[in-house]
C-alpha cells in the first residue's frame, strides 16, 4: 500500500509501471486519475486550494485502502492526492490498484476513490469570478460511497 499527500505533480505512466514493476502475479491495473475542472456547479474556476491535516490525511486514505483489500482480493494500491494551489486541467488525484483479475482491480479502485471523497479530511476552495467559495460535498459522492455499505465484501 502506498499513500502520498503532496504538493507536487506526479507523472502517471511512472507511477502506474512502479506499481506492478516485478509482480508477475499481475493480470490486471485498473486506475483513475482526477483532474481540476474549469467550471463548477455553474461558475468559472481559475484556481482551487486543497487543505488536509497532515498525518490525520493519510491515516485517512490509508484506512480506506486497507478496507478495499479486506474486501477483495488486490495485491497493491496507491493513492497519490495533491493539496495547494491547483489550476485547471492540472492532475489532483490517482488511485490504482493492482490484482489477478479485472473485477477485482475495477471494484477495489472505484470504492476507494468512493470512500476518499466521502470520508478523507480535505478542503477545497475554489477562486471564482464571484470570489473564493467553499467547495460542499456532493449527494452523488454521498450515494456512490452509500452503496458499498449494502454490498460489504
Amino acid at each position: 500500500m502506498k499513500v502520498r499527500v503532496q504538493e507536487a505533480d506526479f507523472d502517471v505512466g511512472a507511477e502506474l509501471a512502479a506499481l506492478r514493476a516485478g509482480d508477475a502475479r499481475v493480470g490486471a491495473q485498473a486506475s483513475f486519475l482526477g483532474l481540476v475542472r474549469d467550471l463548477n456547479d455553474g461558475a468559472a474556476v481559475s484556481e482551487m486550494t486543497l487543505e488536509h491535516y497532515p498525518g490525520m490525511t493519510e491515516k485517512a486514505l490509508e484506512e480506506i485502502v486497507a478496507q478495499a483489500k479486506g474486501r477483495w482480493e488486490i495485491y497493491d494500491a496507491l493513492v497519490i492526492h495533491r493539496v495547494g494551489p491547483l489550476k485547471p486541467c492540472d492532475q489532483i488525484v490517482l488511485v490504482a490498484v493492482t490484482s489477478a483479475h479485472r473485477g477485482e482491480a475495477f471494484a477495489a479502485c472505484e470504492f476507494i476513490m468512493d470512500y476518499l471523497k466521502t470520508r478523507a479530511p480535505f478542503w477545497k476552495r475554489e477562486a471564482t469570478p464571484d470570489g473564493g467559495r467553499w467547495v460542499d460535498a456532493r449527494e452523488t459522492d454521498d450515494s456512490a460511497a452509500a452503496r458499498w455499505e449494502k454490498h460489504a465484501g
